[in-house]
């Protein structure tokens, strides 16, 4: 007599590392970005895209934490509240403060470091070893203000590394940036992902999108579409993201 097999359950969705719930964003009596709901999974690896003025910096600042909803509620899961790492666009650094390349990523550590107790010798070395994964060894004592835009952006990804994230929010990190060390920082995001962390990337090439992210969101002021890219990226939501922007729509 034969047995039968138990049946196998279906696959569930991944937990969300952060949830969404009719959530409003912007500024005093400006609204970037109305009534937002849906859920970043954990472990996803999502780009967001949408032309000038979508809200796409506006909602990663929010995530970050930079701002706070005008409206609605932002929940991250508990073992992942604080434990955020994020990359402002390479303009909102300022490059005028003398701090060298190393000083500027060992700040990666300052969660565990703080303001007054210095960097153990284990994240000394880690500053070195991320210097070195990032394409900049022999790099830390020069001034940051003397590097390149990509070795600046270099710079920034090992600061990231020395945070050690679960999520990742950055905001055009590939924006001026020569496409060897995209390439490159690319190729981190990637290993990142496969470690599991949940990655989100505002972004403007969507060739690259559909190359590398499997996950969009495409905002024009409100959602227009969330999910799978090729089903996000279809002609139709680029026209409405657009029209919307524009206000040419109702």
């Amino acid at each position: 007599m034969q047995i039968p097999q138990p049946a196998k359950a279906a696959a569930q969705p991944a937990a969300p590392a952060i949830e969404l719930q009719q959530v409003w964003l912007g500024w005093r009596d400006h609204i970037a970005v109305r009534d937002v709901s849906g859920q970043f999974a954990r472990g996803s690896f999502t780009a967001v895209v949408g032309p000038n003025g979508a809200g796409k910096s506006t909602l990663v600042k929010t995530l970050a934490g930079q701002l706070s909803p005008l409206r609605g509620h932002i929940q991250t899961a508990p073992d992942l509240s604080g434990n955020l790492g994020c990359l402002p666009q390479a303009a909102e650094l300022d490059t005028s403060v003398p701090v060298s390349t190393f000083d500027l990523v060992a700040l990666g550590a300052w969660h565990r470091s703080g303001g007054w107790r210095g960097l153990s010798s284990s994240d000394l070395n880690a500053v070195e070893a991320a210097l070195h994964t990032v394409g900049l060894a022999g790099f830390g004592h020069q001034p940051v203000e003397t590097l390149s835009g990509g070795q600046r952006q270099r710079a920034l990804f090992a600061r990231l590394m020395m945070r050690d994230a679960q999520v990742i929010l950055l905001d055009e990190p590939f924006a001026a940036v020569d496409r060897a060390t995209t390439e490159d920082l690319l190729a981190l995001l990637q290993l990142w992902h496969a470690e599991g962390r949940t990655i989100i990337a505002v972004l403007h090439d969507l060739d690259m999108v559909r190359s590398y992210f499997p996950d969009t969101l495409l905002l024009g002021g409100q959602v227009v579409g969330w999910g799978a890219t090729d089903q996000v990226l279809n002609a139709a939501n680029l026209h409405l993201a657009r029209h919307l922007c524009a206000g040419s729509l109702p």
